[in-house]
């Protein structure tokens, strides 16, 4: 047995993580008994958010396995944390390392290490954080026998002696997925094993198998995880005299903003005078006006006095600046150099160092996901220029209009988890600037990407047009307005684009004239398109001798310009690509490797 330590001892902080829908929230819902997974946008899980379970919670749900397994609780509780899965949202941290003290990973056993797994586990190792497996999703596995509760003692069959009571061919899929996965680990240097074959918990991972929904696991998993705390982290979960924390992010609720943050270490007051970084990383000194915890498995904020990390928090701030979220807050006792210089530190490993000299621009709700946005732009090749929190605003437009200058390709303003504001829509509408926003991360990189490629396009489209104009006309004989210097008589575009200065031959390759003008509805205009119908002042050509008996008209091509477009036929339409080989047939009657 275990003695209860004298020293204070703070909640340890862990974060649930893992590939995109393998059942995190899930998991953390059965531990709490919510259903956060139900409203989140896609079903997945989008900013980071915070739940605390008390030990007295601990004791009433899992009681009888800390007696089965000789654990004498000192902690708190914990304070659960729920990162999106996408591991540029899952290096969440605090000054000098990760802001968890312990992690949850979460594997489903069918599907095993997946990409972001992969990456996620990268991040464990490196900021060596003590882990556990969850091996969710067993109820998945075809066959598998769910436990029914006792009506008597409202338990259920114990998930060990579940698992060894499988029918034979479930209980060899089962170990065939396990194995299979603990050798996946040891190829990331890890050695695993089911919980309740480890002895030294210090030289393996823990697998315990779950299921989110039917709930088998889920005590288990809340037992290893106050194990593995009580045992291992003793030291580190000593409170600390300083209260420190990281702002979360800045919720506006009527007329008042609200500072959400963690707590991770200390004591904070009431009456304590903070420090939290404005947008350009300086420290703002404040005094909190309203201090509220969160409340014990619940969204719902408490009054207090005081608050004992580590614990999930809101303050009301007696300064009305704005607040730069994903930053640290400090204790304000007279030591405002040293603040500036933590601040700046943070600030230089954030976001801000990721921009380049040109680009597109981004915003997001908090830094957080402003730094995951920017990794994954990142990763898909796609540069930032100016990035920032809140809604998108009239400047982000003015910002992204410089881009049309210098590459059209960047003339977006890409928004996650936040919305436009009317000044800025009619203001994008006017200037052809492209607003992209949503609120899953991976829809948001995918419209990006979508969205650059057909422009990219539509750009090399435009300069291959630029170069030599693409045209099929139909002579509209009904309407013939003057006969010669210049003719002028109807037509209209079957394929391609008609411009000034444009010259047509017919099907015989035989030069017409040169377009002087185009007139549409009675106004001169620079381009028609496909399906417009016309007038066009035809220079050098006499329509009573060349034209009356013809019934299209032709661009003149020269081989090297049909040689272009060949190349880049991807970039035409069905009727473009066409009328290309038609003009190949007429020039080829009079030169048979014309364009070969």
């Amino acid at each position: 047995m275990e003695h209860e330590i004298k020293t204070t001892l703070k909640s340890p902080i862990v974060t649930v993580c893992g590939h995109v829908d393998h059942g995190k929230t899930t998991i953390l819902d059965s531990l709490r008994g919510t259903s956060i997974a139900e409203t989140e946008a896609g079903r997945i899980t989008q900013k980071i958010s915070f739940s605390l379970i008390t030990k007295e919670i601990i004791q009433e749900r899992i009681g009888g396995l800390l007696k089965k397994y000789n654990i004498h609780l000192s902690i708190p509780g914990f304070l659960f944390i729920d990162t999106p899965g996408h591991a540029a949202f899952t290096n969440l941290r605090k000054r000098g390392g990760s802001l968890a003290d312990l992690a949850v990973l979460v594997i489903d056993i069918n599907e095993g290490i997946k990409p972001q797994t992969a990456e996620v586990i990268q991040i464990l190792k490196h900021n060596k954080t003590p882990f556990v497996i969850a091996m969710n999703k067993i109820d998945n596995i075809s066959g598998w026998k769910t436990p029914k509760t006792s009506e008597n003692t409202g338990q259920t069959t114990d998930l060990i002696t579940n698992i060894e009571s499988q029918p034979f061919h479930v209980k060899q899929a089962f170990d065939e997925k396990y194995m299979t996965l603990i050798a996946s680990l040891n190829s990331y240097g890890f050695d695993a094993d089911l919980f309740y074959k480890i002895s030294d918990f210090t030289k393996k991972i823990a697998l315990v198998p779950t299921s989110a929904i039917t709930k088998e696991g889920i005590p288990e998993l809340l037992t290893m995880l106050c194990g593995l705390s009580q045992k291992y982290l003793k030291e580190n979960l000593v409170l600390g005299k300083e209260a420190k924390g990281v702002v979360l992010e800045v919720k506006k609720e009527k007329a008042a903003s609200y500072v959400e943050a963690i707590l991770y270490d200390g004591i904070l007051s009431r009456t304590d005078s903070i420090a939290v970084s404005d947008f350009e990383g300086n420290p703002i000194i404040t005094k909190i006006r309203i201090l509220e915890e969160i409340e014990p498995l619940s969204t719902k904020f408490k009054p207090k006095d005081s608050v004992k990390a580590s614990t999930g928090i809101r303050m009301q701030l007696v300064e009305k600046t704005e607040i730069l979220p994903g930053m640290p807050f400090v204790v304000y006792s007279g030591n405002a150099e040293q603040i500036k210089e933590i601040f700046k530190k943070e600030m230089a490993g954030s976001v801000y160092s990721m921009l380049s000299k040109k680009g597109i621009i981004a915003k997001a709700d908090s830094l957080g996901s402003l730094e995951a946005l920017l990794v994954l732009l990142k990763e898909n090749g796609i540069s930032v220029v100016k990035a920032g929190i809140g809604n998108i605003n009239k400047t982000d437009i003015i910002s992204a209009k410089a881009n049309l200058e210098i590459n059209e390709i960047d003339a977006i303003v890409a928004g996650f988890n936040v919305s436009v504001d009317e000044e800025a829509k009619s203001l994008a509408q006017d200037e052809k600037i492209k607003i992209l926003t949503n609120d899953v991360i991976y829809k948001l990189i995918e419209d990006i990407v979508d969205f650059r490629i057909e422009k990219k396009k539509e750009i090399e489209k435009k300069r291959l047009m630029e170069l030599s104009a693409l045209c099929k006309l139909r002579v509209l004989h009904q309407y013939v307005f003057r006969n010669t210097k210049p003719a002028i008589f109807g037509v209209r575009v079957e394929a391609g684009k008609l411009v000034p200065n444009m010259e047509v031959i017919d099907e015989n390759n035989e030069k017409i004239g040169r377009i002087k003008n185009i007139q549409s509805e009675n106004k001169s205009v620079q381009e028609a398109v496909e399906g417009m119908e016309v007038a066009i002042s035809l220079q050098g050509a006499n329509y009573e001798r060349q034209i009356k008996n013809k019934e299209f008209l032709y661009s003149e091509l020269t081989e090297s310009g049909f040689k272009k477009f060949k190349k880049n036929k991807d970039l035409l339409s069905s009727k473009e690509i066409s009328l290309l080989q038609e003009i190949a047939n007429i020039k080829q009657k009079e030169k048979a490797d014309w364009g070969m």
